[in-house]
């Protein structure tokens, strides 16, 4: 089951949907520069529920066509500076969302349903610019009551890292269910790992519940510190003195350019 990195970012291809993690739950930013040097454009980015640097890396790259999310942000490091500039200048479409909502369309496509009712949108702006959330009434009420339906979110790929597989092809994610619920929803899922170890991980009573079961991984690849500026769970922190370098350099087009050269010399 297990892949080569740059073998296994073939499966994306231009115009695609990929949804990608929120940064505690596992990004895979080994994922990120081979994504760029595959230079697959046009992509719809579904942050789950939020982005960060890999969307703001890929966003630099000139990769990224529409973004829907609740926020980019670099955390501590502060804002997302290709992304804003991006918003700003009109490169990008932004597809502003909320956490339950962008929850609510993977269940919807979890669940094989077109929508997913929500109430707790009703009376606010984000509405305004979602010509594709729909307000109906509720056919059950007696009297008038507003609801909203979220159209099912399907990705064409789930990219995310994770401390562990096994040699059957499932993938530990803990308690990471935002993790799941994107492979669910997803038509393939793209999964980098700290370490692929021999045993079965669904026939361990400790790790069994969870395990993404195989079923819903299309390719693992190894890539020791692949979550890395950003940690991983129980593995390594996050290095926030990088994460901080990035934002400053990136403030512009050319120091973003300058950054990711530098990372590919470091890394060879």
């Amino acid at each position: 089951m297990a892949n080569d990195i740059h073998e296994m970012v073939r499966r994306i291809q231009p115009a695609m949907r990929i949804a990608l993690p929120v940064d505690y739950a596992g990004v895979s930013m080994a994922m990120t520069r081979p994504m760029i040097d595959h230079a697959a454009g046009d992509l719809d980015l579904v942050c789950v529920p939020t982005g960060g640097l890999q969307v703001d890396q890929l966003i630099g790259a000139g990769l990224v066509r529409s973004v829907e999310t609740s926020a980019i942000t670099l955390g501590e490091a502060g804002g997302a500076p290709r992304f804003n500039q991006a918003v700003k200048n009109g490169e990008i479409r932004l597809r502003d969302a909320t956490c339950p909502a962008i929850h609510a369309g993977l269940l919807a496509a979890q669940k094989g349903s077109p929508f997913v009712p929500m109430r707790g949108l009703i009376g606010s702006d984000i509405l305004r610019n979602r010509e594709d959330w729909l307000v109906i009434d509720n056919p059950f009420a007696d009297a008038k009551d507003p609801i909203v339906l979220i159209p099912a979110i399907r990705p064409d790929i789930a990219i995310f890292h994770a401390p562990m597989a096994d040699r059957f092809g499932n993938v530990w994610i803990g308690r990471r269910r935002e993790l799941a619920a994107m492979a669910y929803a997803s038509t393939e899922t793209l999964v980098t790992v700290e370490r692929i170890i021999e045993t079965n991980l669904l026939t361990d009573e400790t790790t069994a519940a969870g395990t993404l079961p195989a079923l819903y991984v299309t390719d693992i690849a190894l890539a020791p510190r692949g979550a890395w500026p950003y940690g991983l769970w129980g593995e390594y922190d996050a290095d926030v003195a990088e994460l901080k370098h990035y934002a400053s350099a990136a403030r512009s087009q050319e120091g973003f350019a300058e950054y990711m050269a530098a990372q590919v010399e470091a890394a060879t």
